[in-house]
């Protein structure tokens, strides 16, 4: 492992000061999970960590009956799945952080780092292949072993986002405040990330000099319900192979509004507005909700050994849509 200095950032501004504008030389360091593993993997090798968890006033959880729920970047999951708002007025959003990795990584995890994490595709993670996100010259995975890849939105490069917390909080429509040279900006959750259409280097629009200070989800309508299922390999501390948070406003057995994102099948947290149409404004019916399922992974395109995901990712999402609407399937 490369040498390294190590500097305390007690407050946002001096982070943004630290990091500096050349590319890869500084990394923020909280929970330190993802990051210490890219670190002995030799996948990224700069001059200097800055120490955020310094900052004591990103770690917080508010919640106001008006304004929502409030999460500092620095809070950890374990705080976050033993909050008592979450249980009460987001239970679909508490379902997710308990899905995520172990008791001991949500203990010191955060939530943005958690939503920052890089991919844990084995030909990224493998220092010996320079893959197209590390601005090598082919995605391995289009020839390779792709039985975890991405079925939608892949466009040369074949990753799936690994957050669990994204897929929930922007099926919740959550917000995010970020702070840089400039000052701070706040946008919604979905236009945080970004696929390899855009940049095949990045999976978010942070810029070097840029640190995440909040995330905020709004309070649900009345008759909003919801809940995230996700499959994985293993019964615990795995990834997910597909998940779906499926968040419904009811008006009796009518939808008015439905938020569908689907994790574990593409390069960012997907989005399917073409299955929240079909929707929206009508009852939910076996019929209705095959037919949301169909729609959301009409644009899935296959690898070699990924195919099964289409089946798994229309059952779970037809799983997830009866579930959240109170119905049996």
């Amino acid at each position: 492992m490369r040498n390294f200095a190590y500097d305390d950032a007690p407050t946002t501004e001096r982070a943004v000061e630290l990091l500096g504008t050349v590319p890869g030389q500084a990394k923020l360091i909280a929970g330190g999970t993802d990051l210490l593993d890219e670190l002995k993997e030799g996948i990224i090798a700069p001059t200097r960590l800055v120490n955020i968890k310094a900052n004591t006033a990103l770690r917080f959880i508010r919640f106001d009956a008006s304004t929502g729920l409030h999460l500092g970047a620095l809070a950890t999951l374990t705080e976050l799945e033993n909050h008592a708002a979450l249980r009460t007025h987001y239970p679909m959003l508490a379902e997710a952080v308990r899905s995520i990795a172990s008791p001991q990584v949500r203990n010191v995890a955060t939530v943005a780092g958690n939503l920052c994490q890089r991919p844990r595709c084995w030909y990224y993670r493998n220092q010996t292949l320079h893959c197209l996100r590390k601005r090598g010259p082919i995605c391995y995975a289009v020839l390779g072993e792709n039985t975890y890849h991405a079925i939608l939105g892949g466009h040369d490069c074949y990753i799936v986002h690994p957050s669990d917390l994204a897929p929930a909080l922007m099926a919740l429509d959550a917000q995010i405040t970020i702070a840089g040279p400039r000052g701070r900006r706040t946008l919604p959750l979905k236009e945080f990330f970004i696929g390899p259409r855009v940049d095949v280097t990045r999976e978010n629009i942070l810029q070097q000099n840029e640190v995440v200070e909040e995330v905020s989800v709004p309070v649900p309508p009345a008759g909003t319900r919801g809940t995230y299922l996700k499959v994985r390999q293993r019964a615990a501390a795995d990834f997910a192979i597909v998940s779906a948070a499926v968040v419904l406003t009811m008006d009796g057995d009518r939808c008015r509004r439905a938020s569908i994102i689907l994790g574990g099948v593409a390069p960012i947290p997907w989005h399917t507005p073409e299955a929240e149409k079909l929707l929206t404004g009508v009852r939910i019916t076996a019929e209705r909700v095959r037919n949301a399922a169909e729609g959301a992974l009409k644009p899935a395109q296959l690898l070699t050994h990924n195919a099964y995901k289409i089946p798994l990712a229309k059952n779970l999402l037809r799983r997830a849509l009866f579930q959240a609407a109170g119905l049996s399937a």
